[in-house]
């Protein structure tokens, strides 16, 4: 049976990829209209085309591939507290482009905000993994 870790994982991976291809979509033509797009204040493409959609100029949804299959591979191997951690700090860098998103740029992108969840959820299941005796 598949653990809620992993399905989160395949979800995050998912949802990272579409990301990737509205982005490369959007660049190409300003007439592509994303499904995730509804008007100006709901908007992927806007969230993904901003200055803080990309870092060292590598769209954030590849880095979020390669972080979800890095909690995949740090699950499987048992390194439950390395992968809390580095849930937690992922989740510090949700929270700042959550900011960015709702407050600065006063958007609502969808897909960033399954992301969001998925990523809280990442870090109660880490947490629960962890087995720490208190």
């Amino acid at each position: 049976m598949m653990s809620f870790i992993n399905i989160l994982v395949i979800i995050g991976i998912f949802l990272s990829i579409y990301a990737i291809n509205v982005k490369r979509k959007s660049a190409r033509s300003k007439q592509y209209k994303a499904l995730c797009d509804i008007n100006d204040k709901i908007s992927c493409s806007k969230a993904f085309s901003s200055r803080e959609g990309s870092i060292l100029g590598l769209p954030n949804p590849i880095y979020g591939v390669l972080f979800y299959l890095l909690v995949l591979i740090l699950y499987q191997s048992g390194f439950k507290i390395l992968l809390f951690y580095m849930v937690l700090i992922a989740c510090l860098g949700t929270l700042f482009l959550a900011y960015v998103l709702y407050f600065r740029q006063k958007n609502f992108c969808i897909v960033c905000t399954m992301i969001y969840l998925i990523n809280i959820l990442l870090l109660i299941t880490s947490y629960a993994n962890m087995n720490i005796i208190v």
